[in-house]
């Protein structure tokens, strides 16, 4: 938020400009005192600040009617972020650049949540990027994000694991461990929330102020955007979507995460004699989509009750649908579940689009680290969705770099506003 001082205000303006120059790719100063609404002269002030910060960085003159100006882009360099996702079936470690791009990456599968192996492979992870970094770019590190879902030792019998091996993660505290490990300051998030600020940030169907994420992993799990802003609760434990009871008979004790989650799916392929990491990498052949239309027939119309139940709560734009599974899978999980919703009585509720996810499987790690970098350079750091420009808006003068220089890259992260 802006600052009441001036070196707040100052700051804000800075992150203004950073803003302006990440979602255009490259703005001559002209550029950017239009992109801002700051003078010719503040705005060429802030640019030789940001440069001399090592956060900008210059590029070739362009030449075009009237003076020549030289374009000014974001400099990859200038900051760096890590992000760790501890998941029911794996843990990554990536870490990015200032402009969202990967440095480095690790991943590690586990055949159980185990705490000891869980926390020994997300350390190590960290550890070993940040290791291999030189000196100066080890400097530049924002922060460390830390997505990861909110009971570790929760539904050991889904997951087929002992209960007394998972119950020791009540005494771990990831984020301390990491803090340990790292010497960084580290930010905890819900995993499927991080999946969501990543589709927000880097993704391309998030586009409302008012929308329902739900990522489907090992377990299913979502996010909730209330006014173009990640909403986590007061309890950090909004968009738990995964708890929503399915409908059954007295005495049945069914959640979504029951009916729709990978780890079914999973415990289908495997009983079918069928490699879980390739049937999940597209390559399982016409055996494992047996198994998934088996898993989807039931998933669709759980998904569906549990988006219409949503709905008769808060008054959704959108529902995001994304995860692990195969773009194919996944594509069909989607029409299924837009099925299942039509087939509801939903007299009294609003419509509402019902959206592929852009971003993927690694939604979940991405946004653990694009995190860090949105609270340190956005202007308004709890504002993810991106407020799209109508293409005149963004037509350069003759003084700017030509549209394939300003054009905003589909990479990029946008910090807010």
């Amino acid at each position: 938020m802006r600052g009441g001082d001036a070196a707040g205000l100052r700051a804000f303006n800075e992150r203004r400009v950073l803003d302006a120059v990440l979602r255009a790719g490259a703005l001559s100063k002209a550029g950017v005192a239009r992109a801002t609404g700051l003078s010719n002269q503040a705005a060429a002030v802030i640019v030789e600040r940001l440069i001399e910060q090592g956060l900008l960085a210059k590029g070739d003159k362009v030449r075009g009617r009237g003076q020549p100006s030289t374009p000014v882009s974001v400099a990859g360099t200038g900051a760096f972020s890590l992000g760790v996702k501890i998941g029911r079936r794996s843990v990554e470690a990536l870490l990015i650049d200032l402009g969202g791009e990967t440095v480095a990456a690790r991943a590690t599968r586990l055949e159980a949540p185990l705490p000891g192996p869980v926390m020994a492979a997300a350390t190590g992870q960290a550890r070993e990027l940040l290791d291999e970094m030189p000196r100066e770019h080890r400097a530049r590190l924002v922060g460390v994000g830390l997505a990861l879902p909110g009971e570790m030792d929760a539904w050991a019998d889904e997951l087929g694991a002992p209960r007394a091996a998972l119950a020791g993660w009540r005494a771990v505290d990831p984020g301390a461990a990491l803090a340990r490990a790292t010497g960084a300051p580290v930010a905890v998030y819900n995993d499927a929330a991080a999946a969501c600020a990543a589709e927000m940030l880097a993704g391309e169907a998030l586009d409302v102020s008012c929308a329902l994420y739900i990522h489907v992993g090992a377990f299913i799990g979502g996010g909730v955007v209330l006014d173009g802003r990640l909403f986590r609760g007061s309890r950090l434990n909004a968009g738990a979507v995964g708890s929503m009871p399915l409908a059954g008979g007295r005495g049945r004790r069914r959640q979504l995460i029951h009916a729709a989650s990978g780890v079914g799916l999973a415990r289908g392929l495997r009983a079918a004699g069928i490699d879980v990491t390739r049937a999940m990498a597209g390559m399982g052949g016409p055996a494992a989509d047996t198994v998934f239309e088996g898993w989807v027939a039931a998933a669709a119309p759980a998904l569906g009750r549990a988006v219409v139940s949503a709905l008769s709560v808060i008054d959704f734009e959108a529902v995001v649908i994304d995860g692990v599974l195969p773009p194919a899978w996944r594509g069909r999980l989607l029409d299924d579940t837009r099925e299942a919703v039509e087939g509801f009585d939903r007299t009294g509720l609003s419509r509402v689009s019902i959206r592929e996810g852009t971003v993927g499987g690694e939604a979940r790690v991405l946004g653990a680290a694009l995190l860090p970098l949105q609270a340190r350079f956005a202007p308004e750091p709890e504002l993810l969705v991106r407020r799209r420009q109508p293409r005149a808006e963004a037509r350069p003068t003759p003084a700017d770099p030509p549209p394939a220089v300003e054009a905003p890259s589909p990479h990029l992260p946008r910090w807010g506003s």
